[in-house]
């Protein structure tokens, strides 16, 4: 495996998280953070982070390093453009929630890098650089995108940082990614939105919350700015989650109000978690980036729910 040195662009919560995996797991990392708090709350934990973007990415472009983009999707192009005067060329990753979007804008404002989307499925409703863990991606599923025509040398760059940093990788198309993401990740954020404004319109019924209350409400206390981020760049794949989601609750309401019979939704819902349970243990393959149609071969294997932990 490569020890391709690391420019991280966002020191927040995944950003300060990957500075600190990486440079655990021995690569040289640096990168850069928007406000200039962030970045001495880095440096004062000894990480070389700046808030000129323009030299983080100037010293990548000198080390042919890996550039990891850990920012909100709204301020992605003014990224993306400073990507492309400073650093043509650069070998280009990601953290964002989605991925048709990012790719989108890269082809617009970045179209010289040699772009691999990424998302490591990790994180907590804390942000900010000292909410940041080295331990954040250890045993969590990384998204890299596998769809055709994609770098297959960047590709192993960022399949190689995925491990270096704990994590297993979980291959897919872009468009497969967003589908799969809006149901168990941006659907929830909404679910768990509403389910807090419901509890809180009763004194009662907040002065009675426990665990259930407490686990089903835990993402609604992310900031708004990064949920609505998130899901309004995934708005497409969100909304038939939604119609999913409302049309399994119609179903539910009827039956109550004319049978009085929940089975259908809590048998259902059971199964469903039984499954994700069963999911946590997947199969672990190792790959060749070699041969005929090796992104299709990963596309499969990310539909099976197989995870990628090395190379063959």
């Amino acid at each position: 495996m490569t020890e391709r040195a690391v420019c991280v662009i966002g020191a927040g919560l995944i950003g300060g998280s990957l500075m600190r995996a990486a440079e655990k797991a021995g690569r040289t990392v640096w990168g850069s953070a928007h406000s200039a708090e962030t970045a001495a709350q880095a440096v004062a934990d000894g990480f070389d982070v700046t808030t000129d973007t323009d030299t983080a990415l100037r010293r990548a472009a000198e080390a042919d390093a890996l550039v990891v983009l850990c920012v909100p999707l709204p301020v992605l192009p003014d990224v993306l453009r400073r990507v492309e005067f400073v650093a043509p060329g650069a070998r280009l990753t990601d953290a964002v929630s989605v991925k048709v979007a990012v790719a989108d804008q890269v082809a617009r404002f970045a179209p010289s890098a040699r772009y691999v989307g990424g998302h490591p499925m990790a994180g907590t409703s804390e942000s900010g650089w000292a909410a940041g863990s080295a331990g954040l991606f250890v045993d969590a599923a990384w998204v890299v995108a596998a769809d055709d025509g994609l770098d297959l040398d960047v590709w192993r760059d960022v399949a190689e940082l995925a491990w270096a940093c704990g994590a297993r990788v979980v291959p897919a198309a872009a468009d497969e990614h967003d589908l799969a993401v809006a149901r168990i990740s941006h659907l929830p954020h909404l679910m768990a939105a509403v389910l807090a404004a419901v509890g809180a319109d009763s004194r009662l019924a907040l002065a009675l919350a426990a665990g259930s209350f407490a686990d089903g409400t835990r993402v609604a206390g992310t900031q708004p700015e990064l949920v609505l981020a998130m899901c309004e760049g995934n708005r497409d794949a969100l909304l038939g989650a939604v119609d999913d989601a409302l049309g399994r609750l119609g179903a539910m309401r009827g039956a109550l109000a004319s049978t009085g019979g929940l089975v259908a939704t809590v048998d259902a819902g059971h199964e469903g978690r039984q499954r994700w349970a069963d999911a946590r243990d997947p199969k672990a393959v190792r790959v060749a980036l070699t041969g005929r149609g090796p992104l299709a071969r990963l596309r499969e294997i990310g539909r099976r729910g197989d995870v990628v932990v090395g190379w063959k």
